[in-house]
């Protein structure tokens, strides 16, 4: 028997086992996209709690592009969550240099996983100016 069709046939099959993979795999989606999808879901299936605002700072990345990050921290059935939500480009409606430290807040926080929560949405806003 000659082995060298069964190889060539695997050999072949592996190739287009792969090119499949590569041709239909998803792209990686934006992360702006990933965090809209989040507060979204935090928009309708959230529960409100009481926080409070630790600290607002800007980041700079190594591609000089400017991160606006709220840090809060809230307590739910017990457990205390220290938090921080990316805020760049949600800088249009809320004013960062009236957000003091000691600021009450609500937090909108998931049920189910009470560490993914949000202080500002498209839709909502927990700061209290």
């Amino acid at each position: 028997m000659n082995s060298i069709p069964i190889y060539a046939f695997v050999l072949f099959g592996a190739g287009v086992v792969f090119a499949t993979y590569f041709l239909m795999r998803r792209k990686p989606r934006p992360t702006e996209e990933l965090e809209k999808e989040r507060r979204v879901f935090l928009d309708q299936v959230g529960r409100i709690t009481d926080g409070t605002v630790i600290d607002v700072q800007e980041l700079q990345s190594a591609e000089t592009k400017f991160s606006t990050l709220l840090i809060y921290q809230y307590d739910v059935a017990g457990v205390s969550y220290e938090c921080s939500q990316d805020v760049t480009y949600l800088r249009p409606l809320i004013n960062l240099h009236s957000c003091r430290l000691g600021l009450p807040t609500s937090v909108r926080y998931d049920p189910h996983n009470p560490g993914n929560s949000i202080v500002i949405s498209e839709r909502w806003m927990g700061l209290r100016q």
